[in-house]
């Protein structure tokens, strides 16, 4: 059967993709965060699996805003890089995996999930620079992915405790498919951010800290946090944590962490990731 062996949290940054793309690594301002992604990358490296699942949202993208579904899962044979208003990333096509795909729409529907299915489905910085951050610049990622959208953009939003029964589910499902997969779940977005507004530029490590924290020892304390917790103490884009809770969630009871990065400032946020593995 088809098993989830580790699992990823990662902010999307799409300044940490320009960088790439631009040659601009090398420059001071990245150097730090990029020497920190090095012991990530040298890990994955190490640990492909057989498919990603990769739990992003579409920053009204894919999506308008008169039309956004809580939960989509991806069933397409290939997700093309998405026009955001300066042109696509110049990155591989993202190749996916219809049969787990269908079997998880499947399966998550039997347990009351109502998922919307995405034949068809661009892919913005949400999921690609989270690529681009494990796996740097190759020719082809190196594995396929199932994509999963959550909605963090539209009001309302599923509930912290939602996502993380959502990938409980998905762990479930996984564990039901009939083939012998490894199987990497990623959780995107965050950590503390806001955009615009008065609080333009806020973070805040003592809180996103504490979530990296519970991620592996206390897990359910990050479901008990509420939207305005999250928008009060992480700012209005810090609620697109809530997207690691599936991650969290799908990878059963027990973790082991394996890395973990916290930099501050990537383009005015805070960049977090962890590298959690099962049992």
């Amino acid at each position: 059967m088809a098993r989830v062996v580790s699992g990823m949290g990662t902010s999307h940054v799409p300044g940490v993709g320009a960088a790439m793309d631009n040659g601009k690594t090398h420059e001071e301002y990245w150097q730090e965060l990029f020497a920190g992604l090095e012991p990530l990358r040298a890990w994955h490296r190490k640990n492909v699996p057989d498919v990603n699942i990769i739990v992003f949202n579409d920053h009204a993208t894919s999506y308008s805003l008169d039309s956004y579904s809580t939960f989509t899962i991806g069933v397409g044979e290939e997700f093309k890089p998405a026009d955001e208003g300066w042109g696509p990333r110049a990155v591989p096509v993202v190749k996916g995996h219809p049969e787990l795909a269908w079997h998880l729409v499947e399966q998550l529907m039997a347990e009351e999930f109502d998922m919307a299915v995405a034949g068809s489905l661009d892919v913005d910085h949400g999921l690609t620079v989270p690529l681009s951050i494990a796996y740097d610049q190759p020719d082809a990622w190196p594995a396929p992915v199932v994509p999963v959208c959550v909605n963090v953009i539209q009001h309302p939003l599923p509930t912290a405790l939602r996502c993380y029964k959502l990938g409980q589910a998905i762990g479930r499902a996984v564990a039901s498919y009939d083939e012998n997969l490894t199987i990497g779940i990623w959780g995107t977005g965050g950590l503390s951010h806001q955009l615009g507004g008065e609080r333009a530029g806020v973070v805040n490590p003592d809180f996103d800290k504490q979530f990296l924290d519970n991620l592996v020892g206390d897990p359910l304390a990050n479901t008990k946090f509420s939207h305005t917790d999250f928008i009060r103490e992480a700012g209005c884009e810090g609620v697109e944590m809530i997207m690691w809770n599936v991650m969290r969630g799908a990878l059963g009871d027990t973790v082991t962490e394996i890395h973990r990065l916290y930099h501050i400032p990537v383009s005015a946020t805070a960049y977090g990731a962890i590298i959690l593995e099962t049992g």
